[in-house]
């Protein structure tokens, strides 16, 4: 007999596979994906290895399977037994990151009354509780009923405890049923004319036809390949007794077509020539393409290039150029962007350059459109994945080359669920496992890129001089604003009198600006004059942001929206003031100071649905806004020719939170938005408004000077043993108690200590247990640990912390 290792679909406490027992006459292959039983439930599973000799002794068998092919390769399959091993996750979390969208469904749980209830309950109305007796009561009513229908209307605790109960009685039973598929493929009838038609119009034996039937007729005369039914709709309205007609005329046929949902209007985007590269870009570009064209084997090089080029310097055409490289070796590629929002201007370089090459994957899709690109790029239909993170695990048959622009973007690192992966660092296993060659490209790389870059680990590829808008072009000029100096000579406006008057200059010159500012909503806080009241989340630890434009507040840790209160609460006052600023008071006050400017916001606010991104950009391109409003989503990678000046309203809001990376945040966020001026051949200027002039991270960026950051950096996580000199590890226990969750850390606390004592492990450090940046969050208290080691994951590996513990290995920051 043989047996199988699975990775299953449901919560597990352990990391592992389970055993499973295959049927005779099923075969089964590494990477199916299978049903199998698991408690009462039936689950799905995927199939890591077939064995002769189970790894557990008791097995059950497989009930079937689900793809009658594997669903990941061996790579795949292998990539994700390290995801799981090195972030500290369930293997099937690590494998499900791979799988096909929508392809996950749960077991859903269903409440019937038993056929043949035991003789003790023939009376139940006289044992049964108030609700007892009311599910009881439904049950009779409508018999079979999902149990998630009746914890909405009796409430989720409430329902569970009394069809605990009932089934305890022998009243009621529990059976489980898969939920329904999300997403499958789409197909469409269509119409075209039938042999006997075209036998009739040959011979010219066509019957009497109707005029709406010979208007049908003529259309589909004109499409001899057939059309759709919706096609058919647009060109003549209300058709279906026509084509019923003509069916039983024997004058049409249908037949059932695919329907591939294009996300993308790709007949709308024009093609790009190559571009006549610079010097330092072909010298770049050599290096790239001779990894390309080395195996790796011979390779005696890093084949993982970090490419640092200041904004606007032409990362994009080296990323093109090698694109074309590999697939002209017959390579594929995976190119990453870190925002959603990004996704639309890079597809359409991208598509211009490689036409019905392109395939894309982000979660802002519908779920068919996600499906059918997931399906082309298995099918080898598409050559290159563009996409933010989860398009690195699209089903690409060996990519040559992956690509991740704005490399040092947060947005790079899963924070929930797990497992908490860094795209970089799977991106390098990735392309180790794969031989493929890996392009980190950023004006403002990673402190830890940097350092592997500086160290040899990487190869560095420097564009040092700018191409946009003509080779040569200097950086705009920046300015540095000291607020405090403002405020002393009276000037309380938001706006420097440096940044108001540049502001009128631009409007003056019909050019256009961006004004930045790293907050949402309009006031950042609410407090009572009187009695210093402050407006708080009841389920967090945060203060409600106040939002104008729906007159509510809003916690921005949960979502949850109160209602905005026009008197204190604690003493009644009626003197409550907005503090603080957000893009949303950002824009009250720059069209009260610029009434004449047309303006447009670019926050996660305004973003409604999957095409709102490209609507902003079309309209802030197309002129029809002269200042766009926004958070760090103007701040990455836009090309926009006519934007001359750049306002940063307050440059200090990331430089003083409680974490080693926040002078590193600052600096990228300021060089980044400095970076969308001066694109044009108008030139440009940056204003950046601080309170902290002095510190290193904003005078670093205001002279553009990557070098001279990194050096202080540097310096700063040397002293501390952080990252790159240490890793990290973040601990997290949560609870609805906080004396229970406070009790749990310092356990866990204690027996870390125990345990690294007890090995010899004299270069762990254990920080804590203390709050979390946010203590309370959803209603839930929150502790946490913080290791600092070479390789925290490994010591972790055999600690099992329970129920109410995450862990994040690589913690992007600390609060």
């Amino acid at each position: 007999m043989a047996f199988a290792e699975l990775a299953v679909n449901t919560p597990v406490l352990r990391p592992g596979s389970f055993s499973y027992s295959i049927p005779a006459g099923l075969e089964i292959k590494p990477g199916q994906a299978v049903w199998a039983p698991f408690g009462p439930k039936i689950v799905q599973g995927i199939v890591l290895e077939v064995t002769e000799e189970p790894a557990f002794g008791q097995t059950r068998e497989i009930c079937g399977v689900i793809s009658d092919t594997p669903l990941l390769s061996f790579h795949q399959l292998k990539l994700a037994k390290w995801i799981s091993q090195t972030y500290l996750s369930s293997i099937y979390e690590a494998v499900a990151l791979m799988l096909p969208p929508s392809f996950e469904r749960q077991s859903l749980a269903y409440i019937s009354l038993e056929s043949s209830p035991p003789a003790t309950a023939k009376n139940p109305s006289e044992t049964l509780s108030p609700n007892m007796q009311k599910i009881f009561d439904r049950l009779k009513a409508k018999d079979i009923t999902p149990q998630n229908e009746l914890e909405k209307i009796f409430g989720k605790k409430t329902a569970q405890s009394a069809i605990l109960k009932l089934i305890n009685q022998g009243l009621v039973k529990r059976t489980y049923r898969i939920s329904p598929v999300r997403a499958k493929t789409k197909f469409e009838k269509h119409f075209r004319l039938s042999v006997q038609a075209l036998a009739f119009i040959k011979n010219q034996t066509l019957p009497k036809l109707s005029p709406r039937q010979t208007q049908v007729f003529d259309y589909l005369q004109e499409n001899p390949g057939g059309i759709s039914k919706n096609g058919l709709n647009l060109l003549v309205k209300n058709n279906s007794a026509v084509l019923k007609a003509l069916e039983q005329k024997g004058l049409v046929s249908t037949e059932e077509r695919q329907v591939f949902r294009q996300p993308i209007d790709y007949s709308r985007i024009p093609p790009l020539p190559h571009l006549e590269l610079s010097p330092p870009q072909k010298k770049c570009l050599e290096f790239i393409t001779r990894s390309l064209n080395t195996p790796p084997e011979d390779d005696q090089n890093p084949r993982t290039f970090l490419l640092h080029g200041i904004t606007g310097s032409g990362k994009t055409e080296i990323y093109l150029q090698a694109l074309a490289e590999s697939l002209r070796l017959g390579k594929k590629a995976i190119v990453l962007v870190p925002e959603i929002s990004l996704t639309p201007q890079t597809i359409a370089r991208f598509a211009g350059r490689f036409p019905g090459q392109i395939a894309v994957l982000h979660s802002r899709l519908s779920p068919g459109e996600q499906f059918d690109e997931w399906q082309r790029i298995k099918n080898g239909q598409a050559d290159i994945v563009i996409g933010p993170r989860s398009a690195l695990f699209a089903p690409l048959d060996k990519p040559g080359i992956i690509i991740i622009d704005e490399e040092h973007e947060w947005t790079y690192k899963q924070q929930d669920p797990q497992p908490r992966y860094h795209t970089r660092t799977v991106a390098n296993k990735m392309a180790e496992e794969y031989g493929a060659v890996l392009v980190l490209g950023s004006a403002t790389p990673d402190v830890d890129s940097y350092f592997k870059a500086q160290k040899g680990i990487y190869q560095l590829l420097e564009l040092p001089e700018r191409l946009t808008p003509y080779r040569g072009a200097s950086l705009p000029k920046t300015e540095l604003v000291d607020m405090r100096t403002e405020l002393s000579e009276g000037n309380r406006s938001i706006f420097s009198r440096n940044l108001q008057a540049s502001i009128e200059k631009v409007l003056a010159n019909h050019e256009q600006a961006i004004l930045f500012i790293n907050r949402r909503g309009g006031a950042s806080f609410i407090q009572c004059r009187d009695c210093g009241y402050v407006a708080m989340c009841k389920s967090c630890d945060a203060p409600l942001t106040y939002h104008p434009d729906q007159e509510n507040l809003v916690c921005h840790q949960c979502g949850r929206h109160y209602p905005n209160p026009l008197t204190c609460p604690v003493c009644g006052s009626r003197r409550i003031k907005y503090l603080g600023m957000g893009t949303q008071k950002l824009e009250e006050e720059t069209r009260l100071a610029f009434p004449q400017a047309k303006l447009l916001r670019w926050d996660s606010d305004v973003i409604k649905g999957k095409n709102t991104h490209q609507q902003i950009m079309d309209k802030f391109s197309c002129h029809q806004a002269d200042i766009l409003i926004g958070t760090q989503m103007v701040a990455k990678g836009l090309d926009l020719p006519d934007v001359t000046l750049v306002g940063v309203i307050n440059a200090d809001i990331s430089l003083n939170l409680p974490d080693f990376r926040a002078g590193e945040r600052t600096f990228q966020l300021l060089a980044q938005v400095a970076g969308r001026a001066g694109r044009g051949i108008s030139g440009g200027k940056v204003v950046i408004q601080t309170y902290s002039p002095e510190n290193y991270a904003i005078r670093s960026a205001v002279c553009h000077d990557y070098p001279g950051f990194y050096t202080k950096e540097i310096v700063y996580r040397q002293e501390l043993n952080n990252p790159p000199f240490r890793k990290l590890a973040c601990l997290v226990f949560s609870h609805l108690n906080h004396d229970f969750c406070q009790q749990q850390a310092k356990l866990m606390a204690k027996t870390l200590r125990e345990k690294a004592e007890a090995v010899g492990l004299g270069n762990l450090e254990i920080l804590g247990p203390a709050p979390a940046f946010i203590q309370r969050l959803r209603g839930r208290y929150r502790y946490q640990l913080i290791l600092r080691s070479p390789n925290p994951a490994e010591f972790l590996r055999e600690i099992n912390p329970g129920q109410g513990w995450s862990i994040d290995i690589d913690p992007y920051g600390l609060c």
